[in-house]
């Protein structure tokens, strides 16, 4: 599955809902999984940091597309334009 085919998959599911919750809301859910996903990277399941990997960026399509931003467009930042230096 591409990051298109995620994103509308997310999309499909979960729109209506996380358009009513907003931005606001939605990105306080995201910062939820963040924190979860950090707690995991400290421990040594790996199961759930993949689990915690999925919902982050899950989450992560949702505040996109309530956004209208297409994930597949703004990483051609790093695969087709290209960043200079570092990250």
């Amino acid at each position: 599955m591409t990051i298109r085919e995620f994103q509308q998959f997310i999309r499909d599911k979960y729109y209506a809902t996380d358009l009513a919750r907003g931005t606001s809301g939605t990105f306080m859910w995201f910062v939820e999984e963040v924190g979860e996903l950090a707690s995991a990277l400290a421990g040594d399941d790996d199961g759930n940091k993949a689990e915690e990997f999925a919902d982050v960026f899950a989450w992560l399509c949702t505040l996109a597309n309530i956004n209208d931003v297409d994930l597949s467009e703004a990483v051609e930042k790093y695969t087709v334009r290209g960043v200079e230096g570092t990250k």
